[in-house]
């Protein structure tokens, strides 16, 4: 073999290792990475959650631990969750499955309910046959449930001179799983009318109007107990309880 020959044939091979030795570089890398995600998630799981129906008016208080067991990792039940939702009796630990897959499991290891993240803070699974249900953080369902409940009733909206603009009603009517009926008070002023709020709902400490074609107003609790609309404005709306 020519001594160009032999150069090229060793350049070749090097190539490949380089190759090879990158290739493994990156498959390592994204092990690694899928393993810091399912501890990560597993320690965000860590703590009490709320299983519940999608209406949420069958509820069940679910406390995860970061504690090993034969089944998998160690969790309990509230009293009543078999009365409430019949197929938690079969639960019997959790774990992660994948990079964003919570699994409440029975003793064998097979998946009871799967749920994923579909909003911060709150998973979703469904059963054949039953439905969805959701899985969220136990304090933000029930401050969730608990705003809910204090903002049922009459309201104004009102510009920040003080003048009402128009009359509305927050109900506990439920349109979809967290949504509520809201109706208008008859002489609304053209700027809400034309919007037309249909539905609300309390969204990551925000209260959402919400009209039949999907637009959204977006209004945040201020320091007098009012709800502002955001982003703010020069002459901003302002929600008040009547």
């Amino acid at each position: 073999m020519s001594r160009a020959a032999l150069s090229g044939f060793i350049r070749g091979r090097l190539g490949k290792q380089v190759c090879l030795l990158a290739l493994t570089v990156i498959v390592l890398g994204s092990q690694n990475a899928a393993a810091q995600d399912t501890r990560s998630l597993t320690s965000d799981m860590v703590g009490q959650w709320e299983l519940s129906t999608a209406g949420r008016d069958k509820t069940c208080v679910v406390t995860l631990k970061n504690e090993t067991s034969p089944q998998g990792l160690k969790l309990e039940l509230e009293k009543g969750c078999s009365e409430a939702l019949p197929f938690t009796k079969a639960i019997a630990a959790w774990s992660v499955k994948g990079l964003d897959i919570v699994r409440l499991q029975d003793v064998r290891g097979e998946s009871v309910i799967d749920v994923t993240e579909v909003e911060s803070g709150i998973f979703e699974g469904r059963r054949e046959g039953e439905g969805i249900y959701l899985l969220q953080n136990l304090a933000a369902a029930r401050a969730l449930s608990k705003s809910t409940d204090q903002l049922i009733g009459d309201w104004a909206m009102m510009r920040e001179s003080g003048k009402s603009i128009c009359g509305l009603t927050l109900t506990n009517t439920e349109t979809s799983p967290e949504n509520f009926a809201v109706f208008l008070k008859p002489r609304c002023d053209p700027l809400v009318a034309g919007f037309a709020p249909t539905t609300w709902r309390i969204e990551r400490g925000e209260l959402l109007l919400r009209s039949a074609k999907g637009e959204i107003w977006r209004f945040e609790a201020d320091d007098n107990a009012q709800w502002r609309r955001v982003p703010d404005s020069a002459d901003p709306l302002i929600l008040m309880r009547q």
